[in-house]
């Protein structure tokens, strides 16, 4: 099965290096800023991959008539 959280977190990136590198914008822009955001959810994903569990923003939501886990 494709990692679909992994595939939209690069395509996401891709898309906006390009545009940062059409319009070459500064290292301080949003658009910069997000790019180092991605990168840093990229490299946690893939380290969480690597030890076997699955990272924090991956992880399904817990139901609401499941009780605690203890």
């Amino acid at each position: 099965m494709a990692d679909l959280y992994l595939k939209s977190l690069e395509a996401e990136r891709r898309q906006l290096w390009a545009t940062c590198r059409l319009k070459g914008l500064a290292k301080d822009t949003p658009e910069r800023l997000r790019i180092a955001e991605l990168d840093r959810l990229l490299a946690e994903h893939r380290d969480a991959k690597k030890a076997g569990k699955a990272p924090e923003a991956a992880k399904p939501a817990d139901k609401a008539g499941d009780p605690p886990k203890a």
